[in-house]
């Protein structure tokens, strides 16, 4: 089965307890957090991926650390996670926990990347305009990326949307370079 695949699986298992125990968008910010953490803490990071530790070791510093601020159903998730050893895959459960709850819903997860940060009523504004142009609810994230110069690039689904100014220089020179190389005749 594909990393794709198992953690769809987990999502969806996720998705559903988080039904069960209503906790819905919450249990999914709950999971950004943990799959964030680890991503961005190397310590922790060690602590998870290490063999050095026993399974029923990290079980129980997850218990301890997240009992008092996670539900008991969303703990006991991620002890499973890391029981079945794929502590690794978080981030790829928490993406595809997005897009199936995005799909359950009728909406549509999309990335949006620019040069700078955006404010509040900017990023609403980019959501309005994808919703009308896609013609569905979009959630979007932001991400920045200083290397486009200007504009935005945006993914959605299996769509590339780049209005970036880096590609248009890049589409600029290719033209400019195809111009140049053809035989004069």
């Amino acid at each position: 089965m594909s990393r794709a695949a198992v953690a769809r699986t987990y999502a969806d298992a996720l998705l559903d307890l988080a039904e069960r125990d209503d906790g819905g968008a919450a249990w999914l910010e709950m999971l950004s957090e943990a799959a964030g953490l680890y991503e961005s803490s190397p310590p922790f990071k060690a602590f998870l991926d290490t063999p050095r530790v026993s399974e029923k070791d990290k079980v129980a510093v997850l218990r301890e650390a997240f009992a008092e601020r996670y539900p008991e159903n969303f703990v006991r998730f991620l002890t499973l996670v890391v029981r079945k050893r794929r502590q690794a895959m978080l981030p790829e459960i928490d993406e595809a926990a997005r897009d199936l709850l995005n799909e359950r819903t009728g909406r549509l997860h999309a990335s949006v990347t620019l040069t700078t940060a955006p404010d509040e009523a900017f990023r609403q504004e980019i959501e309005r305009e994808l919703s009308r142009v896609l013609d569905r609810e979009v959630d979007a994230d932001f991400r920045t990326d200083p290397r486009l110069i200007g504009g935005m690039v945006v993914r959605a689904g299996d769509r590339v949307l780049d209005g970036s100014v880096r590609r248009r220089l890049q589409n600029l020179r290719r033209r400019l370079l195809e111009t140049h190389t053809q035989p004069v005749g």
